[in-house]
């Protein structure tokens, strides 16, 4: 016996059986009601929300050969009706863009057209994907659709309007169809599973609309897909088994690694998605759409209805929010698409997967744009800060909670280096509290000693901006530094540098004073670090253009 897929078998009958689609259906009906039927449509919409199932119930509305005229309420019975519901009615001709879009073939449609119908009121056409008819087939409908004989009705349907013709669609009554909503979806669902006698999970229905991304169709050919795996009852970890898609337990361990910021943990969790068959491209897709859900969740709330999760997913993804902040998220989405895009292009997709996601668990030390802009001064042509360094770039992709400052300890008990060192990260955190971006460049320093109530604080040579900042805001760390650990203390500092000879550490001469001021005045300029942003650079070195030279270079080039 030949198996009759779901969409098809419970594919709408009539208006009143219509789903999803309800001021589209009130509309043609009305219009029959009121004998305004239009000689010419245009259903648009994405795919499986029911173009092509509206367009067959007005075909039958209008030809139903038990009815005397018109009628929204078709007999289904008729020989017209069961015909028009398979596809194969004589006088209503469905006929494919993709496969008929040439001249000749709407040459042919038009010589047709000029017959009567066969034995209903009218001869319809239905036009499936008609965005993919020729410029020139298009043109050659002009005429026909303009001033059509009396008998015929032309019924088109499309998902990209924007390539019909204007010339087109000003000859059609245009109809939008909705995407279909999870609610409109999961209530389908249910009535078709208990129709037919399946038991199954509640939460599968939320997780099989989440996969339709709003096609009913696409959810009605994935039940058809679970439910031809035989086990009963129908449960959210087989759907997931049987799409291939990656655990969102395991989605949700990667992302907690990632809030807390331990690349190995990152590394394994992704290592542990690969090995069990998942390809990077989704492994980045199930995350982008978790870090999207946790980004709705953070900005709307749990009961968001654009969020479609089932209660567990709630609570889990509640739980892990207050980690991330929502800017962070942001970037991280945005970071993800643009992964995607390079790993379906590239056969080294998993490392670029990881070096990705890496970036995100450990972008704690990338400062953002708005935390730079509160630290630059303005340029001394006065440029705004507002218009030179944009305040709506990404900050960290996740932020841990900060740790409460403890108690200020009694002067009178000596403070040791050891103390410094356990009680550093509590300093940061307080430092960040009060003061934002100085604790950021702070943070890159490491204690190397202390004496005589002097910290030593050691910075890389390639954070040279860092050094420089913390050196101009000395008095105001100073300031905070004595408020925590209730003495006066002060710091000093150093740069670093391995040498290739043995790697050992040395501190190298100091430039001159004017040199380092030098520096600092052009690293501070917005539009300087707007390009270094932009071009996501670190400046090594600074070169001063006199203007003979300026000038010679700019003659070189107009020579050219």
């Amino acid at each position: 016996m030949t198996y009759t897929v779901l969409a098809r078998r419970y594919r709408s009958q009539t208006f009143d059986d219509v789903v999803g689609q309800d001021a589209v259906a009130q509309t043609l009906k009305n219009a029959i009601l009121s004998g305004r039927v239009a000689h010419a449509y245009l259903f648009t919409g994405t795919r499986g929300v029911g173009k092509t199932t509206m367009a067959r119930i007005l075909a039958k509305s209008l030809n139903c050969l038990q009815a005397k005229e018109p009628t929204i309420h078709p007999c289904l019975a008729c020989d017209s009706c069961k015909a028009i519901h398979a596809g194969e009615d004589i006088d209503v001709i469905e006929i494919d863009g993709a496969s008929n879009n040439k001249v000749e073939h709407v040459r042919e449609l038009i010589a047709n057209a000029i017959y009567l119908p066969a034995r209903a009121r009218f001869k319809i056409y239905i036009i499936d994907e008609v965005h993919m008819l020729t410029t020139n087939a298009f043109n050659a409908l002009l005429k026909i659709l303009e001033e059509p004989p009396p008998h015929v009705k032309f019924i088109f349907a499309t998902t990209e309007p924007n390539k019909v013709l204007p010339t087109i669609q000003s000859r059609c009554q245009r109809f939008d169809f909705a995407a279909m909503t999870p609610q409109t979806i999961v209530a389908q669902l249910r009535k078709i599973l208990q129709h037919e006698q399946v038991d199954y999970e509640e939460d599968l229905l939320i997780h099989l609309a989440r996969l339709a991304g709003g096609s009913m169709r696409d959810a009605l050919s994935l039940l058809d897909q679970l439910l031809s795996v035989g086990s009963r009852p129908l449960t959210v970890s087989l759907l997931m088994e049987c799409m291939g898609r990656p655990d969102r337990r395991h989605l949700l361990q990667l992302a907690r690694q990632i809030a807390s910021h331990s690349g190995p943990g990152v590394l394994e969790e992704t290592a542990r998605l690969i090995e069990s068959g998942q390809p990077p491209a989704a492994v980045c897709d199930s995350l982008m759409e978790l870090f999207r859900d946790l980004m709705v969740l953070k900005a709307a709330g749990t009961d968001s209805p654009v969020l479609i999760l089932t209660e567990a997913e709630k609570n889990s993804l509640k739980e892990l929010a207050d980690f991330f902040d929502i800017p962070g998220l942001i970037y991280a989405v945005s970071a993800l698409e643009r992964l995607r895009w390079m790993i379906r292009n590239s056969e080294t997709g998993r490392y670029l997967l990881e070096a990705a996601l890496l970036r995100l668990a450990l972008s704690e030390h990338f400062i953002g744009l708005d935390q730079l802009a509160k630290a630059v001064p303005p340029s001394p042509e006065g440029i705004k800060k507002n218009a030179s360094v944009p305040n709506s770039s990404p900050s960290s992709a996740a932020v841990s909670p900060a740790e409460p400052a403890e108690s200020v300890p009694s002067p009178d008990v000596p403070l040791t280096e050891d103390t410094l060192r356990a009680r550093w990260g509590q300093f940061l955190a307080y430092l960040g509290q009060r003061s934002g971006t100085p604790a950021n460049y702070l943070s890159q320093a490491v204690l190397a000693g202390f004496a005589d109530s002097v910290l030593h604080l050691r910075f890389a040579s390639g954070a040279l901006f860092a050094a420089e900042f913390c050196r101009k805001h000395q008095k105001e760390i100073e300031s905070s530094l004595s408020q925590f650990f209730g003495r006066k203390l002060s710091f000093r500092f150093e740069l670093s540098a391995e040498s290739p000879q043995n790697g050992a550490v040395k501190t190298p001469a100091a430039a001159p004073p004017q040199n380092r001021r030098h520096r600092a005045e052009v690293l501070d300029d917005p539009k300087v670090q707007l390009i270094l942003k932009e071009l996501n650079a670190t400046p090594t070195e600074i070169v001063e253009i006199s203007p003979d030279e300026q000038g010679a270079e700019e003659q070189a080039e107009s020579d050219e």
